[in-house]
């Protein structure tokens, strides 16, 4: 058999064992930075795969990379397996949660960290039936959606040795993900006031919450002065106690986003300067707590121009008429407006008709322009700007819903996410293999990063001494 039958044979010939390992981590639904289960269980299943792992890297317990075989070239699959909360769901096209308020994969986690884990065995079988020289190696990246993981990985130099990386997304649609990323900071302000009786002394108080809100103020008019693409969010964490004392201690946490990392940098410094401006206008102490950060992503064109012709080859996902009776009930039930609202941004960007379907059974090709968004982020980008690196999406998820909803979480638990999943472990295998065995590939891919990164260097946004945010999010 060639490589690439080796690599799907494998898949099939073990597609349950990967459904089975992508519920279990759907069922341990754990948050970023928590997935201990979830890190475990892929680990298990890699070491009985033969693949030699190192646990709790970069300073995460649920961080770890699995090897196989030796020397070069190195070819990463980079993987997830983070949680949202309160997304539960069960898997049913109407909203029932497994357990009320609990994470859920509303995401699809579950299947990304198996597909590019099921990818990496593929490979690493191929490797050993042909007996060839190389190296895959399975990154299990922890805390993707606070942007913490690969940040860190990235940081502590645990991919200055590899040659390519691959990873995916659920999705949708069927695609290659050409566009770029936002880069962002997270960061929470924390101010220290003093308290008083909020009725019988108010003068001797200093309210670190009036901190909170004047920074928040002062942002909010800070909008209308940075480029339209960027994006500011917060939540305040904490507020103070009960009303009748004046507040010694309230957080906020900020994300800060921008198409590009310099603009990000340009607006947080802006921000800095609000949050002192609040704390001298209150006579409070202001904090910060830098949490991550991370890069606009680089799309490598060889290694994506690969990926879409194995997506060819491979051919989308086709589902039952007991999914698509499935897709069409989860439809009835989504919010008025928004699966126009969200098909009409799909239709936009790539040129298509979807209207008159419920799942994507086709592929799309790749179109340009690449390069800004003004959208959300992903740790993938800080990997793509220290290796050649590329993306895929597959049909996951219904089209008209909304990322991050429970209508993902029910079909990331089921047939419609698993063939999706499966479909991805395929199209990553190939696209592995490829890189693997054929050095004018890798070379066009690392001609390409090298012209992409010359003039602006990668320089970790994470400041020296700041260590990952292992108390950021609770257990539920």
């Amino acid at each position: 058999m060639s490589g690439f039958d080796i690599i799907a044979e494998t898949i099939e010939s073990r597609r349950d064992e990967f459904v089975d390992l992508s519920d279990t981590i759907w069922e341990y639904a754990e948050v970023g930075l928590q997935e201990h289960k979830s890190a475990e269980a892929q680990a298990d299943y890699l070491r009985r795969a033969g693949f030699e792992v190192e646990m709790g890297v970069a300073r995460m317990p649920s961080a770890f990379v699995a090897s196989y075989g030796s020397g070069e070239p190195v070819i990463a699959f980079l993987g997830e397996y983070d949680a949202l909360p309160h997304t539960s769901q069960k898997p049913v096209p109407w909203q029932e949660p497994l357990e009320e308020d609990a994470p859920g994969h509303s995401c699809g986690h579950n299947l990304l960290g198996t597909a590019s884990l099921a990818g990496a065995v593929a490979v690493a079988r191929a490797v050993e039936e042909k007996e060839l020289d190389g190296t895959v190696r399975y990154y299990g990246c922890p805390a993707e959606e606070t942007l913490v993981g690969k940040v860190y990985m990235v940081k502590d130099g645990l991919l200055d040795d590899v040659d390519a990386a691959l990873c995916w997304h659920p999705a949708p649609i069927n695609s290659v993900r050409l566009a770029s990323s936002s880069a962002m900071n997270s960061v929470k302000f924390r101010f220290l006031g003093r308290s008083s009786h909020a009725a019988g002394a108010p003068e001797l108080g200093r309210s670190a919450l009036d901190a909170v809100e004047l920074m928040n103020v002062g942002v909010n008019y800070l909008r209308e002065h940075v480029i339209e693409e960027a994006r500011l969010h917060y939540v305040i964490t904490h507020g103070g106690g009960e009303p009748n004392v004046v507040p010694p201690e309230a957080e906020v946490w900020y994300y800060v986003r921008a198409p590009e990392r310099a603009e990000v940098e340009e607006i947080y410094e802006r921000v800095l300067r609000i949050a002192e401006g609040a704390a001298h206008m209150t006579e409070t102490e202001m904090e910060t707590e830098f949490l991550s950060g991370c890069y606009h992503k680089l799309t490598n064109r060889p290694i994506a121009d690969s990926i879409w012709k194995h997506m060819q080859e491979v051919g989308p996902p086709q589902f039952t008429e007991e999914e698509r009776e499935f897709a069409r009930q989860l439809t009835e039930n989504l919010p008025e407006g928004q699966r126009e609202r969200s098909l009409k941004n799909i239709e936009r960007e790539h040129n298509v008709d979807l209207r008159q379907h419920y799942l994507h059974e086709d592929l799309i090709p790749p179109r340009e322009p690449e390069g800004r968004s003004g959208g959300g982020s992903t740790d993938v980008a800080d990997v793509s700007w220290v290796t050649p690196t590329a993306e895929c999406s597959t049909a996951c998820a219904v089209l008209g819903a909304a990322g991050h909803s429970w209508q993902l979480t029910a079909t990331t638990g089921m047939g419609i996410g698993h063939k999706g999943m499966l479909t991805a472990a395929e199209v990553l295998g190939r696209t592995g293999w490829e890189l693997l065995t054929d050095e004018k590939l890798l070379r066009r891919a690392k001609e390409a990063f090298e012209e992409a990164t010359r003039e602006e260097p990668y320089q970790s946004p994470i400041p020296d001494g700041v260590d990952p945010p292992l108390d950021q999010l609770p257990t539920s």
